[in-house]
Formats: structure tokens, sequence, C-alpha cells
């Protein structure tokens, strides 16, 4: 039986044997915090048999969508997405850098980057505010309509004005060096954008490259297509919210606003064969059958050689 890399991976990580293919300690990677929408899993307020296998088994439970860029060289850390699940997130991170032994560290982060302004992608700033840990002047790094909403919207303008955090307006396509020879480059990302723009990530080191998008609307609508996008990485991150209409009965599709994996999958096959690209789908829907490791979607998914992304996978940059 041929196993491609990111079932392996994802294997691996299920089995709690280590992380995918971990770097040398030294290096720079990319740790996974979280993998499921925003509602997490369990989901709010859900009594589906998924959610109540996740009340029942912790080891179910997935947290909210989000990555860490650890630089072990110059002692620093970054997130990307601040979700309604980082206090558990930050507690995942708290060996990868110095940290005080005792206390609250009134720095766990040197800067957090955000994708958008819906509820799983930002919320967990208030966490950094007076009332918690009490940052100084941390960076976050967003678009210059997600800094505007921040800065006009409460309780979000109260971190400003406090010097919690200090906006740092960022550009598409304008890349941003951390150190360690990583650079991250931010892209427009086409998505509902009701509140705020959205953009993905593009994460670069000396070593490899990754592309970071959880959230976006269908490929179609991409000014850019994204089977390019991904020629030029690595590694992809990608939407996997749902998997196929049949999850979503008597929905219109057009109205769904994310891509099926089943749709990604068909569009981005050759590409994985090539063995050019790991593709790994993240920000599962409660509702998504991907989530359990033994079912027929999971098997379909790693039998065309894309992956399921799991928490503490890392990746070298």
């Amino acid at each position: 039986m041929r196993i491609h890399p990111p079932a392996l991976c994802a294997l691996i990580v299920w089995l709690g044997l280590a992380g995918c293919a971990g770097p040398p300690a030294t290096g720079p990677y990319v740790l996974v915090l979280g993998t499921a929408q925003d509602g997490g899993l369990p989901h709010a307020a859900c009594r589906c048999f998924r959610c109540n296998a996740a009340r029942d088994d912790p080891a179910r439970a997935r947290s909210i969508a989000s990555l860490a860029i650890v630089l072990p060289q110059s002692d620093r850390l970054f997130l990307i997405d601040a979700t309604p699940d980082i206090r558990r997130q930050l507690d995942r991170v708290r060996d990868r850098v110095d940290a005080p032994a005792a206390g609250v560290d009134r720095s766990p982060v040197d800067g957090v980057f955000l994708t958008h302004a819906h509820i799983g992608h930002y919320t967990g700033l208030a966490f950094f505010g007076f009332e918690a840990v009490h940052t100084r002047s941390l960076p976050v790094h967003c678009s210059s309509r997600m800094a505007e909403f921040l800065r006009d919207n409460q309780p979000w303008r109260q971190l400003v004005e406090l010097q919690n955090i200090r906006l740092e307006e960022l550009s598409p396509g304008e890349p941003l060096e951390l150190g360690d020879g990583v650079v991250v480059v931010p892209l427009l990302v086409p998505h509902r954008d009701e509140l705020s723009d959205t953009l993905g990530f593009v994460v670069r080191g000396t070593r490899s490259s990754l592309l970071y998008v959880p959230d976006t609307d269908g490929w179609a609508v991409w000014n850019r297509p994204i089977e390019s996008a991904v020629r030029e990485v690595d590694v992809a991150i990608l939407d996997g919210s749902f998997y196929s209409t049949e999850e979503l009965p008597g929905r219109d599709v057009s109205s769904i606003g994310h891509p099926l994996i089943t749709d990604s999958m068909h569009r981005l096959e050759s590409l994985v064969g090539r063995g050019s690209t790991q593709i790994w789908f993240t920000h599962l829907n409660h509702s998504n059958p991907a989530l359990e490791p033994a079912g027929p979607e999971r098997a379909e998914i790693e039998r065309r050689g894309f992956g399921v992304l799991a928490e503490g996978q890392e990746f070298p940059l």
C-alpha cells in the first residue's frame, strides 16, 4: 500500500508518536495550533454525534484554526490568528521559547498576524488586554481595513488605547522579515468581508515555504488561479471547511462561501501527484466527515495524496 507523505504524517500525529518530520530545534518552523472552524469541536451549543463524542473524549476535540511561527535561534514566536482557544494554544507553545518560570508572561508572543474579522480568527486578542495578559505594544499585523475595524470598535479599541497592542498595517504582496531568514508575505483573499477584508499568508524560510489560506470563497472567484499560488510553495494549508454538497443538504453551494474539499482535490490533484507540493486541509466544520480518522472520506483524501491537518504538526521553514 502506498502512503502519501501527508497521510503518513497525519497517521504519526494521530498515533501520538511525533510531529510530522519535526525540524531541527535550531531551525525555524511552523507549528499547528488548531484546525477547526470558528465554532470549534465540540461546536458551540451543538449536540450532534461528533460534538458529543468530542465532549466525551477530549482526544477528539479540536482547537480553532491557528498556526505559530517559531524562531528558536532568536527566541521569537508569532501567531497567525488569535482564536477563542488562545489560552490553550499559548500553553501549547509555552515550552518553545524562553518564558518566566512562574507568574504571568506579559510577552507570550512577539506578534500576531490576523487573517480577518470572523470570530474564530481575532477574538482571542481580548486575552492580551488589561483583564488578562496585559501585554505592552504587542505588534498585531493586519490589513488596513482590519486595523480600522479594531481602532473603531470596542472592546478592541481599548486594546489600542491602552497600548496592549500596536497595529501594524500590511500591504498585500509586500514581504515582512521576521528574522532567522523567515519572511511573511500577505495576499488578499476573497471572502465574505462584512467587517474587514481577508488575508492569506505565504511564510518563506531558507529551507521551505508554506501557503496558509484557512478561509476563502470558492476558487472560481479568485483573481489568480489557486493552482499558480500552490505551485510556488512546498506546503499549502487550505480551507477545508466542508467536504461535499452531501454534507449540506438543501443548501445552495454558491451561498456556502468556502471551497469544498472534493472540488479542491479535483482542481489540485495533478499538483499533488507530481509530488512538488503537500496540500493539507484545515478549518474543518464540525459537520465535516473528514474529521473521522477511520471514515471513508478521510481515506479518499489520503488515497488522492492530500492530508487533513492535525494539531501539533510541524513544518520546517
